[in-house]
């Protein structure tokens, strides 16, 4: 990237949120359920009873944005921490080769969580401020803006790059994220001004679109590629997940298929010709008398 690239909020997102290491997608169904989750969780973060009261509640929508990050934050280690222990537990230790993918998420989580938080502080700094500064802080706030969101749509499909590690992750992580950031609302009775039936559909809506999608993408992973949930990552793991096998294959791996033969004759020749006889030792010629 050049200086010209940080012009386009798109451009800069794109490279900071969906780096190279970030495995690509293994199967297009796969991925279309993948941008299904993503919108279904973004109705988590926007707050789609907004538009039911009324209107659009922006500030309301920075306060939801920056709990669900602040749920992430805390969320995602821990939810990645007690899958390392099933792994662990079921097939041994997960091995020095998951390290980099696991810090290279973490980095990313960390990466995404400062930019919410720095997209929320500029917000709030634009009404406080004076002209010239509350006319930068508006500037800086829409690059912002669109740079988070273009991020957070990155980000939701491969879930901080946590597909690195395994590719279940990321289904996993976004189903649990988007029931946590919803149950404290059925638990405390916020329904924001809803009434009983709209607020829980409006409030659960989003965290069981998520978990019907989610499930089917680690059905089609499972059924189509052999990637399990409970499968140990694979010795490779860190930049995609091998399919799950019982066992080595048995057998010589160099043995040629049961009732070939193999071809006879000289195998340089073209056509039907016929190996060259090789020439008869010289004798002397017999002598010859007048």
């Amino acid at each position: 990237m050049d200086v010209a690239s940080f012009r386009n909020p798109k451009t800069v997102a794109r490279a900071v949120f969906h780096p190279a290491w970030v495995p690509e997608g293994v199967d297009p169904t796969v991925e279309s359920l993948k941008r299904a989750r993503v919108i279904a969780g973004a109705i988590t973060a926007v707050g789609v009873y907004t538009f039911v009261e009324g209107g659009f509640a922006f500030d309301e929508m920075l306060e939801n944005v920056l709990t669900a990050s602040l749920v992430l934050l805390v969320l995602t280690p821990l939810t990645v921490g007690v899958m390392l222990l099933v792994w662990r537990r079921r097939a041994g230790a997960v091995g020095r080769h998951l390290r980099t993918p696991l810090f290279n998420s973490l980095k990313l989580l960390l990466l995404f969580i400062g930019s919410v938080v720095l997209m929320v502080t500029t917000w709030r700094m634009v009404n406080g401020s004076g002209f010239l500064v509350g006319l930068l802080c508006l500037l800086v706030g829409l690059w912002l803006t669109v740079f988070v969101a273009i991020g957070a749509m990155h980000v939701s499909g491969n879930f901080f790059g946590t597909a690195a590690v395994h590719r279940c992750l990321p289904p996993l992580l976004a189903t649990v994220t988007t029931w946590l950031v919803a149950i404290p609302d059925l638990v405390s009775g916020d329904l924001h001004g809803l009434s009983l039936t709209m607020g829980i559909v409006f409030i659960l809506g989003a965290p069981v679109t998520v978990t019907a999608i989610a499930l089917l993408e680690m059905k089609r992973l499972r059924s189509r590629h052999g990637i399990r949930l409970g499968d140990h990552p694979a010795p490779l793991s860190g930049y995609g997940h091998l399919p799950h096998q019982d066992g080595p294959p048995a057998g010589n791996p160099y043995a040629a298929p049961q009732g070939h033969m193999p071809p006879t004759g000289n195998p340089y020749a073209t056509g039907h010709r016929t190996p060259p006889v090789p020439p008869m030792p010289s004798s002397p010629p017999p002598n010859q008398t007048r």
